[in-house]
């Protein structure tokens, strides 16, 4: 069993406030959670800034391909929305036989 975890440090566009922020981040996780329903999504940090986000996605899978593959798949869907700039992403696989 894999475990893929995937972290996108994002910089968000023309957002003036923690509500405004709100408003782009939550469809992002939604259209997220609805393309890849068999995924855990998040805002994961920089929670009291309002131009910046943090977005963690998490997948379990039999194996390590097809994780790599969901994660991979979930960044590209993410990362072409003209609202948002991504900064960095973080890529990491997890073997249950790592202790």
């Amino acid at each position: 069993m894999y475990v893929g975890a995937l972290t996108l440090d994002i910089l968000l566009g023309e957002v003036h406030s923690l509500k405004q922020k709100r408003s782009v981040v939550r469809p992002i996780v939604a259209e997220v959670q609805r393309r890849f329903p068999g995924v855990a999504v998040a805002e994961t940090g920089h929670l009291d800034l309002h131009r910046r986000t943090e977005i963690g996605i998490a997948v379990v899978s039999a194996s390590a391909a097809n994780c790599g593959a969901v994660l991979d798949d979930c960044e590209r869907l993410i990362a072409f929305r003209p609202e948002i700039e991504l900064l960095s992403a973080r890529h990491r696989l997890y073997n249950e036989d790592e202790d």
